[in-house]
């Protein structure tokens, strides 16, 4: 048998060429082992130089931008400090408000206007129904229909037929009187001659001066007749027709108080009540403004009240009529300044300031009124504070 094992054994014994061969291999693998480890080296080493230089580029780019980030901060607030401040303050416009309330009670009938209405003096704004004065103005018509009736009475004297009966009546007593008159001369003559007693001739005496007072008496009717009433009976008529007259006035001017009429020019601003509603005497109805009656209302600390004095001008801005392309602007002049109360004062924080500033009300009415303009519309009024620190130095 053949023995494969050793034949493998001395078929992989090396000879002689085998061996140098093999021992000048691997100086060449080495070599090129080396080149090869020596290239990768090379080419891991340069990424991480370049990344060094770009974080040292961001840094000292951070660094530059924090420096210029200060500097223009402190040109900022150099700057800033040098401009003039401006004080801003915010008024409040207002208008003339007129309440209108009923004079006289009753029910309301109709409501003629609307908020936002114009209305003109004497326009009427509210219908009422009130049978009570309707009542006393017919009472007032009457009584003044029969005063009038004796006045006229007083004033045109006695009818014809009165003044014919009394004439008539006079005649005939004048007439007795003088039939007693030649009656008792008679007797008398006859007494003289001794034909005729005493006591006749007295008692034709006496009826001759019963018929002459009778006679008088008629002629006094008569006159009386002719001349009518006398002048204090007609005074008094006068009298009693004025004072119906009065009551009958006074009943109508009720009338006129309760369809309630606008004593001023301006529009509705608040229409309290409603139709049917009963209302009593003095109760608010409806509010008016009067448009061309405008100001504004400003409180300002009295160290800015140089800027205020009364007739000075100042322009304010209205926000709510402005746009924001066109401010809407108002030129204002003061005409009033008051102190408000003590619960009003600003107070300084710092306490070396050593006084306390105290606040006032200033009131300043524009220069042409506005129909937009709203009462309770803000308005913005800026002051240049250097030019304030100037005034006070």
């Amino acid at each position: 048998m053949t023995k494969l094992p050793n034949e493998s054994d001395d078929s992989r014994k090396p000879t002689d060429s085998d061996e140098s061969a093999l021992a000048a291999e691997p100086i060449e693998d080495m070599s090129d082992a080396k080149q090869e480890q020596a290239t990768p080296n090379y080419h891991h080493n340069k990424p991480k130089a370049n990344d060094s230089a770009m974080i040292k580029k961001v840094l000292l780019t951070i660094v530059l931008l924090i420096i210029i980030g200060v500097i223009a901060y402190g040109l900022y607030k150099s700057t800033g400090q040098s401009k003039p401040q401006v004080m801003t303050l915010q008024g409040q416009m207002q208008m003339q408000q007129t309440s209108i309330a009923a004079k006289v009670p009753g029910r309301i009938a109709q409501i003629l206007v609307t908020e936002g209405n114009k209305v003109e003096v004497g326009q009427q704004l509210i219908e009422m129904d009130s049978p009570e004065i309707n009542a006393k103005i017919a009472q007032a018509r009457a009584g003044k229909d029969m005063a009038q009736s004796q006045l006229d009475k007083a004033e045109n004297g006695a009818r014809p037929q009165e003044i014919a009966q009394a004439k008539a009546a006079w005649q005939a007593n004048k007439a007795a009187s003088d039939l007693a008159q030649n009656t008792y001369q008679r007797v008398d003559r006859l007494y003289e001659e001794g034909l005729m007693a005493r006591q006749k001739r007295d008692e034709a005496y006496a009826q001759y001066l019963a018929t002459q007072d009778q006679t008088e008496a008629a002629r006094l009717q008569y006159d009386l007749a002719l001349e009518g009433a006398r002048s204090e009976d007609k005074s008094a008529a006068t009298a009693q027709v004025a004072q119906v007259d009065a009551k009958l006035d006074e009943a109508l001017v009720a009338k006129q108080e309760a369809n309630l009429k606008s004593p001023i020019a301006g529009i509705v601003d608040d229409v309290i009540v409603s139709a049917g509603e009963v209302i009593g005497q003095g109760v608010p109805i409806l509010t008016l403004v009067n448009t061309d009656d405008q100001w504004v209302v400003l409180n300002v600390t009295e160290n800015y009240l140089n800027q205020f004095a009364i007739g000075q001008h100042f322009t304010g801005t209205i926000p709510a009529l402005s746009s924001t392309d066109k401010p809407f602007t108002k030129e204002f002049t003061v005409y009033a300044t008051s102190t408000l109360s003590d619960f009003a004062t600003w107070r300084p924080t710092n306490n070396n300031d050593g006084f306390d500033v105290r606040t006032f009300e200033i009131k300043a009415r524009p220069s042409n009124p506005n129909s937009r303009i709203r009462s309770g519309m803000s308005v913005i009024v800026q002051i240049d504070s250097a030019a304030v620190i100037q005034a006070q130095e």
